[in-house]
């Protein structure tokens, strides 16, 4: 017998992000999902280090990865559904770990961490696009910021005063 999970996880690199925009750089979502990684725990190691919270690390990077606003988006209602069918392309010993990832509990203080950090990632997808000229990107950025201004997690704060700025640097700028 032989089991598809990882070969569907793979072809993640098929599926594009920002289908209906004209993006100049395109991104796929397995891109989207390796930056929901990398802000996912920045967030989580600040909110750690500098705002005495309590984030599960480990946690946070084993929902990030599996993290896809886009799909979810578009199951809704199915998206249950179809992660199970996914999980069922696995092996019964290895199905139970899994599922702690694909179907995560979205009541963590983790899960929350992540949902910012998909939007952070949104908002830098814009910054890149916006910097090479395409003004495509103009009303997304400042409806995407809009939501991170109201997010309460300080770490989110901190991330966007102290470490957003660079993205908009050029490769010389950065030190």
């Amino acid at each position: 017998m032989t089991y598809d999970f990882f070969a569907y996880i793979a072809r993640m690199k098929y599926i594009k992000r920002w289908c209906l925009m004209h993006s100049e750089v395109e991104e796929n979502i397995k891109e989207h999902s390796f930056d929901v990684v990398v802000i996912s725990h920045a967030l989580a190691v600040i909110g750690n280090a500098y705002y005495n919270k309590n984030y599960e690390v480990e946690k946070v990077l084993l929902y990030a990865k599996y993290f896809n606003d886009e799909i979810k988006g578009a199951y809704k209602d199915l998206e249950k559904l179809a992660c199970e069918k996914l999980l069922n392309t696995l092996p019964d010993e290895l199905k139970a770990e899994y599922v702690k990832s694909v179907l995560p509990d979205t009541a963590t203080d983790e899960y929350k961490l992540i949902k910012c950090a998909d939007r952070l990632s949104a908002y830098i997808k814009c910054l890149e696009e916006l910097k090479i000229g395409n003004k495509e990107f103009a009303k997304a950025k400042t409806s995407i910021y809009k939501d991170i201004e109201k997010m309460p997690q300080e770490e989110v704060k901190y991330f966007v005063k102290n470490v957003l700025p660079s993205y908009g640097k050029t490769l010389d700028e950065l030190e």
